[in-house]
């Protein structure tokens, strides 16, 4: 029997390679995002693999939108398993620069999206025989804040650390029935970042023991792992994917 997973953030980037990953391993993919041609090709690519996908295209910072997207996809596959809340947005601004609705546009994009979709699926996880599994895509800026990344000045820092207090108060909330974790990458190459890695790729390589950029499929190893190990007695914990990055 397949499994099932809802993946926001799924277009491209570290969220399309989690989505393949997890299509590799006998997952129905129904994607989330605002970018419809690249969310599209990515179905595609999902259904070469020999799965299914959905496609919704919606504005996550949208507790509304959340809810009726959730609600479609256990309409149509009965049982959802996993949930990667992936979508995010940057914001360059410093404090001197930023307007509110900037700041607070960073925040809903970034951390209310989570809770969006983990209020949408928690009802229909605890009520599974067999639960579900929820990963939030946090960064390394949430533990080291943001100082030279032009994708992680302060707001988007304050909501990627966010998620990390989110997962760890819903860990207890949600257990034993769903198990919720958080991932911190650190500098990955994707559409997202790709300004700041062609740019300082010598620069930024040089601060990790692994002498090279992070890619997608880094992180989606670690999503399918959490996603798919059994037995799993992992929840309310963050993995940091760095490459070990001793200078940030």
């Amino acid at each position: 029997m397949s499994k099932t997973a809802i993946v926001t953030g799924g277009a491209r980037g570290i969220g399309r390679g989690c989505a393949l990953e997890l299509a590799a391993r006998g997952y129905d993919i129904a994607l989330v995002d605002l970018l419809e041609p690249e969310m599209k090709r990515t179905a595609g690519e999902i259904e070469a693999l020999g799965r299914k996908a959905l496609t919704y295209q919606a504005d996550v910072a949208s507790f509304a939108r959340a809810h009726e997207v959730v609600a479609d996809v256990a309409r149509q596959w009965s049982v959802v398993d996993f949930l990667l809340n992936d979508a995010g947005a940057s914001n360059a601004k410093g404090i001197l620069e930023i307007k509110e609705e900037e700041f607070d546009r960073t925040i809903a994009v970034n951390l209310k999206s989570c809770f969006n979709y983990i209020h949408a699926i928690a009802p229909i996880m605890l009520k599974q025989e067999t639960g579900g599994r929820i990963v939030s895509m946090s960064s390394l800026n949430a533990l080291s804040g943001g100082v030279t990344s032009a994708v992680s000045k302060h707001s988007y820092a304050a909501a990627k650390a966010g998620i990390l207090g989110l997962t760890r108060s819903l860990a207890k909330e949600l257990g034993p029935k769903i198990a919720i974790n958080a991932i911190c990458p650190g500098v990955i190459e994707t559409e997202l970042g790709n300004s700041l890695t062609k740019a300082r790729g010598p620069e930024l390589t040089k601060g990790i023991v692994l002498n090279r950029l992070g890619k997608p499929a880094d992180v989606a190893q670690l999503v399918a792992f959490l996603a798919t190990s059994e037995p799993c007695f992992i929840t309310g914990q963050h993995f940091v994917i760095d490459g070990f990055q001793w200078s940030c």
